[in-house]
């Protein structure tokens, strides 16, 4: 198995997990298997949905949040609007969505573990959304066509994988032109530890898979995207960066020292460019 084969399987194991916890009453966190056991990575999930958004949704909905940021309040959802959720979880960034573009649009939820669609449409029945559909596949090969999604959105998923280069160049195949990525992620600010890069735990907790700020803006010009900008909404120390690392078996006294303010929450905007209009004529050219 190669190592990008390797970090996905990983993956799809610690939240398929995630998902039995969540659905039996334990809380989340964005971070899995051994973290999942205490309040860890409390800094990144803490506070990131007001008590009026999550009111009358699933309470297994809430507690599969796995995000480290709020995309749904810091994004324009519109009504009538087609949104895409990549990395949907247990579906509480999709249902928030649906409420806002109402009942003439349409929200999707793209995941690739059984575990959580089970939750997320068993969710979905409890909230009684008629205008949401959950989809099984990779963020790599979107199920969906061209052009046929006004919005995408992403809760601290996209640097779970290890082809993010694919990732932002589906997300801008599938958005119609003009359309938006708006996203929350785990971001860096300059370079990490190769002890955090190779540590497999810490790619399903959001840590080791993060892209560098600038590398990040540019992979998304680099799929065809404009108006590309990052805004920090949390920036963690070298304390919570503690609770990042626990349970990864790393030296925390060396590695915490090396990462103080690199890792932050970040809400990244894009835009796929609008069509060209056609000219009719010299005068229309302008």
């Amino acid at each position: 198995m190669n190592k990008d084969a390797e970090i996905k399987d990983h993956v799809r194991a610690e939240y398929g997990q995630a998902a039995r916890q969540a659905k039996h009453g334990k809380p989340s966190c964005c971070g899995t298997g051994s973290l999942l056991e205490g309040a860890a990575l409390d800094p990144i999930t803490s506070n990131l949905y007001a008590t009026a958004e999550t009111t009358g949704l699933p309470a297994e909905a809430v507690r599969a949040s796995f995000g480290c940021g709020n995309p749904t309040a810091l994004a324009t959802i519109q009504p009538g609007e087609t949104v895409l959720d990549l990395g949907s979880g247990g579906g509480i960034d999709v249902f928030l969505s649906a409420r806002r573009v109402g009942p003439t649009g349409k929200v999707y939820g793209l995941d690739m573990t059984d575990e959580m669609l089970a939750l997320a449409r068993e969710n979905q029945q409890n909230a009684g959304l008629t205008n949401v559909e959950f989809l099984k596949g990779d963020i790599e090969q979107i199920p969906l066509p061209d052009d046929s999604v006004d919005l995408i959105i992403s809760n601290c998923v996209i640097n779970l994988s290890p082809a993010k280069d694919q990732v932002l160049k589906e997300a801008f195949r599938v958005l119609r032109p003009g359309g938006r990525l708006a996203v929350s992620d785990i971001v860096v600010r300059g370079s990490l530890p190769q002890e955090i890069r190779h540590s497999m735990e810490l790619w399903a907790g959001c840590v080791a898979g993060a892209l560098e700020e600038t590398v990040y803006r540019t992979t998304l010009q680099q799929a065809g995207f404009e108006q590309v900008s990052i805004e920090p909404t949390r920036i963690y120390s070298s304390a919570d960066a503690r609770e990042f690392l626990m349970g990864a078996g790393l030296n925390l006294e060396t590695v915490t020292n090396e990462i103080d303010g690199k890792f932050m929450s970040g809400f990244i905007r894009a835009v796929k460019p609008a069509e060209t209009k056609s000219c009719c004529g010299p005068s229309c050219c302008v």
